[in-house]
């Protein structure tokens, strides 16, 4: 389970870095090159959930990502030892999840700075958790496929 327990604090401090350098770097609101860039660097402070949603519900998405946390846990615990795919993938989602759990513990928002044109800005730990989710499904497919 080792390995597994690395990747998902490799996204965490690859994640918490990034942040760390975009907000020591941009102020709230700027974004490099310019925001009319198809993609621009953008310091975006994010008190909702994914693509902005739920805003001023901080508590409520802190308890509910805690609560996910701790079923991932035990979800990857539960795995058959083959499963090193779905392991992988659950690693990524835990790994995206407690770096955006860190942010909304500490600053009461979540820091996006990925910003494509026509799309809302993100970070690497939403980029991880969408990574995850999309090999589970993908996996899942596969798996259904071999039935």
């Amino acid at each position: 389970m080792t390995p597994y327990f690395a990747l998902a604090l490799l996204v965490v401090v690859i994640d918490q870095a990034t942040k760390i350098l975009l907000r020591s770097r941009l102020a709230e609101g700027e974004a490099w090159p310019s925001t009319d860039a198809w993609l621009a660097i953008s310091h975006v402070e994010n008190g909702g959930a994914a693509f902005g949603i739920m805003q001023g519900a901080g508590a409520f998405l802190l308890v509910v990502t805690v609560i996910g946390i701790a079923a991932i846990l035990i979800y990857m615990w539960r795995f058959p030892p083959g499963q090193r795919l779905y392991v992988a993938a659950l690693s990524l989602i835990l790994g995206g999840a407690i770096g955006n759990l860190i942010d909304r513990a500490t600053k009461g928002t979540v820091t996006d700075f990925i910003d494509p044109a026509y799309y809302p800005a993100f970070n690497i730990a939403d980029s991880a958790i969408v990574i995850g989710v999309t090999t589970m499904v993908v996996l899942s497919f596969l798996d259904g496929r071999r039935a």
